[in-house]
Order: C-alpha cells, then sequence, then structure tokens
C-alpha cells in the first residue's frame, strides 16, 4: 500500500511568502479571512491549519520590519474561534515554552481540545533573544543553551498535567448524586530544573488525552528535542535528496526512545504555483518570486546576513565584497540566529551569485525560496507523491501566496488527482486530529519518558 500523504495549511500573515500588494489579496487580520482559508482546508480534506505566532515586531535598522506590521493576532484566539466554524480540521499554533507557564499553556490547550472535539495541536518553539524577552517580565533571563532543556521539561510538565485527570472521572451520575469518580481530581506536583508547581489541574481529561506536539528545528538539539518529545516535525529542505537525508536522520533517532519510525510525522513546509501548461506556470512562479522579493525587500534580507546597512547597495548590482560584520550587534532584532555561519554563508552565496551571473535582488530569490512545487495539477500532484513515497517527506505545509484565496486551486485541482493515486483521503475516518495523522493514542508520560 502506498503511504498516505499529510497536507496542512499555513496561514502566514504578512511576510516575504505572502504578496499583500496583489489585488487578489485580502486581510491578514479579519476574521473572515482564516475562516476563509480553513474551510477551504476542510473541505480539501486536510489534516490540520497551522497557524504562527510572533510575540515581538522585528526591527532593522531602529524601525519596524514593514513586512511585519499586519498579522499578529494572538494564536489561541483565533483557533479557538476557528473550533466553532470547523468540524473536522486540526487546528495548530505555534506558542512559545520560553515566556509562558506550563499551568497556563497546558491549561489553554487542554481546553482547545475539548472545543475542538480533539483537534487541537502545540508546536512547540524557543526564544532566546533579550529583544523579544523585553516584552515580557523576565525579559531575557534565559541562556540560548537552555532553551531546548526549558522546553523538554516545558513539555513534559504539561503532560503530566493533562494526565492529572484520569479519563472516567467525571461519571455524571445525577441519580446516585455523585459527579466524580476520584476523590483528589487533577491533583499534580512537579519539581525540576526549570519548573516547581503543585496544586490541582482545572481542566478535565481531554478527547487526546495530549494535543498532537509539532516541532521546528534543523539543528541537532532541535532533531534530538522532536525524536524525544513531538508527534511531528517541520522540514525546509530543497531537494529530494536532502530531505532524504533529514528523514533518514531523524527517524533514526526514535529508537533510543522507545519509539516506531511512523511515530513522528516529517511534514516541510513547502509552495506551490499550478498553471494549465508547465511554462505557464514557470512563468507565474517567475512572476510571483519577483513580488515576494522587491527591491526593497532583497536588500533587508541581505543586511539581515551582512549585519550593516546596506540601503545604498544597487539591488540589480554585484553582492558587496566585503564579508558580513560578525562582531556588531545585530542590525535586525527579533530573528536570531537565521545563519549559524555568517561569513561562510556569504561566501557561498558570492559563489553562487558568480557562477549564475546573479545581481543582488535575483540571487536573494535564488537562496530564500523554499521547497516549491511548480507545474501542472498533473504534475504536481506526481511529484508531491514522488516525494513522499521516496521517503523525502511524509506531507507537506502549503503556504499559499495569496491570503485568504491562494489554496483554493489546489483543493480544487491537485486534491482530487491524489486521490485518484490512491495517495489521500476521500473522507475523514476519525473524529481526532492524531486519528487524522495515523498517530497511536497518546502515551502516558511515563511510557514516554521510560
Amino acid at each position: 500500500m502506498p503511504k498516505q500523504i499529510i497536507l496542512a495549511a499555513h496561514f502566514p500573515g504578512v511576510n516575504n511568502t505572502t504578496v499583500w500588494s496583489d489585488p487578489a489579496s485580502g486581510s491578514h487580520i479579519d476574521f473572515a479571512s482564516f475562516v476563509h482559508l480553513a474551510r477551504t482546508a476542510e473541505r480539501g480534506l486536510f489534516d490540520f491549519f497551522f497557524l504562527a505566532e510572533g510575540l515581538r515586531l522585528r526591527e532593522q535598522r531602529g524601525r519596524i520590519h514593514d513586512l511585519d506590521v499586519v498579522g499578529r493576532p494572538d494564536t489561541l484566539t483565533v483557533l479557538a474561534a476557528l473550533a466553532a466554524v470547523t468540524t473536522h480540521l486540526g487546528l495548530a499554533g505555534t506558542l512559545n515554552t520560553t515566556f509562558r507557564e506550563p499551568y497556563e499553556l497546558a491549561r489553554q490547550l487542554a481546553t482547545l481540545d475539548h472545543l475542538s472535539g480533539g483537534r487541537a495541536a502545540w508546536n512547540v518553539v524557543t526564544t532566546s533573544d533579550a529583544f523579544t524577552g523585553a516584552n515580557f517580565r523576565r525579559g531575557g533571563f534565559l541562556d540560548r543553551s537552555l532553551r531546548y532543556e526549558r522546553a523538554a521539561e516545558f513539555v513534559r510538565t504539561a503532560r503530566e498535567l493533562w494526565e492529572s485527570w484520569p479519563a472516567g472521572a467525571v461519571v455524571g451520575d445525577r441519580d446516585g448524586g455523585r459527579y466524580l469518580d476520584v476523590a483528589d481530581p487533577g491533583a499534580f506536583a512537579h519539581q525540576g530544573a526549570q519548573f516547581d508547581v503543585a496544586g490541582h489541574f482545572t481542566v478535565p481529561h481531554s478527547p487526546q488525552l495530549h494535543p498532537v506536539i509539532l516541532q521546528a528545528g534543523d539543528s541537532p538539539d532541535g532533531r534530538e528535542f522532536a525524536a524525544s518529545s513531538a508527534d511531528a516535525i517541520f522540514s525546509r529542505h530543497g531537494t529530494l535528496e536532502d530531505g532524504q537525508e533529514f528523514y533518514r536522520d531523524v527517524k533514526a533517532r526514535l529508537a533510543r526512545y522507545g519509539r516506531r519510525p511512523d511515530d513522528l510525522k516529517i511534514i516541510p513546509g513547502v509552495t506551490f504555483v499550478l498553471g494549465d501548461t508547465d511554462a505557464e506556470a514557470q512563468e507565474r512562479a517567475h512572476h510571483i518570486r519577483r513580488q515576494q522579493v522587491s527591491p526593497q525587500t532583497a536588500i533587508l534580507l541581505l543586511e539581515q546576513l551582512w549585519n550593516r546597512d546596506l540601503s545604498g547597495l544597487d539591488p540589480d548590482g554585484p553582492l558587496p565584497a566585503d564579508d558580513p560584520d560578525v562582531s556588531a550587534e545585530a542590525i535586525s532584532r527579533g530573528r536570531a540566529g537565521m545563519y549559524a555561519d555568517p561569513v561562510a554563508t556569504a561566501r557561498q552565496w558570492r559563489a553562487l551569485a558568480e557562477e549564475k551571473g546573479l545581481g543582488v535582488r535575483d540571487l536573494v530569490i535564488e537562496v530564500t525560496g523554499r521547497q516549491s512545487f511548480v507545474g501542472t495539477p498533473e504534475r504536481v500532484a506526481e511529484r508531491m507523491n514522488h516525494f513522499v513515497q521516496s521517503d523525502a517527506a511524509d506531507g507537506f505545509i502549503l503556504v499559499p501566496h495569496l491570503t485568504p484565496g491562494g489554496l483554493d486551486d489546489f483543493v480544487d485541482r491537485v486534491v482530487p488527482l491524489l486521490q485518484e493515486r490512491g495517495v489521500f483521503r476521500t473522507r475523514y475516518t476519525g473524529t481526532t486530529l492524531r486519528e487524522h495523522l495515523g498517530l497511536a493514542p497518546a502515551r502516558p508520560v511515563a511510557a514516554v519518558t521510560g
């Protein structure tokens, strides 16, 4: 039997993936936009809707980054509202472990799981920079080396809270006058390096017990954290071979945590462009990329690597001849750690620009693009299926360039072709997100950590 493809829809907000200036683009904060994309995804029988989170507006050279101003609403509020206008679609949100507390977030996610009938998911992320932390009471208190240590203990603590109510604790026996079947519901106590909490959890056992745990991270620490704690990991690899290498590496890490390869799904974020012919699709893709990376955006993105003011640079001219300034304070704030080795990355970019004869803007377009499926609906369906059957991914998170209607063509023209190949569902057969993804029921935290 061929592998079944996982599909998710990402609502990206305003950034250099979306094209807010396109006449077909709508609001990135109006609830109607969220509803349109979510209902389109559910009409296409997608697994889940994904909403990212931004805890601070990013700055560059002391100014708010233009692409960050709109589209940063509160994630949980939007997902809770979407639970009321969808029936089957999973609801996944990026929620930070650095500036929240386990009791608070575990309670909110358990509530979302109840409101949605078992469709909640949590994309676990960390933040180490003091710039983002300045919005919070504790500021930049967390050393970068501790961020995954805190995240791992955060997830474990949340699981302990979710498990504090037995599955049958609420009996609601009207005749006998007995509402609960346990004497001390929700009692918990956790003492660790990061958290020392005790009390009573206020939300009974939710439909999934544990909301689905997602994680994004390509570093060795990120991969290890996903192998130990996540149900799915996002990836960003531009070729089949790179995707296969990532897939092999992450899946191989699962055994030491008592997990099977199918216990962790690998779901890269991708873009797509459709056309009636491959040539038409390629032409549209070229136009879209130039909309996404304007001359001004190209310079802004280049500055993030070179870490200095490049506003006088010609967007169609050559890259700077000197290396990035790694000693100065970061020119871009709120996007810490984008490049592990800026000097090495700059030299790679220069070599690529020289090899292909690219100016600044065309080079930025080349190096910042996601894995993209471009072609006729038949070609896109074929290539997506090849990636999954070749173990480069278990599915995809689609990032449309238009909000909110950018997913419509894919649902109407590509999904039926995947169904014809027998690699995508023709109806929802389960009720929870764990069932959609083909994941086993959540295991108690003691079983997860051994």
